[in-house]
């Protein structure tokens, strides 16, 4: 996945995003993603949550999909500006969410869902960033410079193997 979201984490009772730094006797040293990071440590009364665990609910046969590929998904349709107004209403929510993921259950997955996938989209696509999918044309430039570097590196094995036997 282009994304990464396994040291990233939120925080129930806390709003916003935050960053694993470490784990210390006691809990997790986090760091919040924001203009001006604070450090907390979120102790064992505290309900965390990775994002990298995080799924929404779907009506198809899967059951889930990971909010990491929901995120690729907005990523890919709408980059950095999400289609919802300054307060958007709850069909705004819905229809935003129904564009991203059309087979999303409408049952269990709550406004109050949709409004944190968008809220956390936007600090994560500025905090952690995405990585951009490589398309079929520009993978085959990239496999040759690799294959450029791997056959130099093959040939000194065989000289080493060469100057052995000899």
């Amino acid at each position: 996945m282009p994304i990464d979201l396994r040291q990233v984490a939120a925080v129930s009772g806390q709003s916003g995003l935050y960053r694993v730094v470490k784990p210390t006797r006691t809990g997790v040293i986090l760091e919040s993603l924001e203009e001006n990071p604070k450090t907390m440590v979120a102790q064992a009364r505290h309900r965390m949550s990775l994002l990298d665990e995080i799924s929404i609910y779907t009506t198809d046969g899967e059951g889930t999909v990971p909010l990491a590929e929901v995120f690729d998904r907005v990523n890919e349709k709408y980059g950095e500006s999400l289609p919802l107004s300054d307060k958007p209403g709850n069909e705004d929510y819905k229809e935003f969410m129904a564009s991203v993921l059309p087979n999303y259950d409408e049952d269990r997955v709550y406004v109050s869902d949709m409004k944190k996938l968008a809220t956390w989209y936007a600090i994560v696509r500025q905090h952690v960033g995405f990585t951009e999918a490589a398309k079929p044309e520009s993978k085959k430039a990239t496999e040759k410079p690799e294959a450029e570097e791997k056959a130099p590196a093959e040939k000194k094995p065989s000289k080493k193997k060469s100057e052995k036997e000899a």
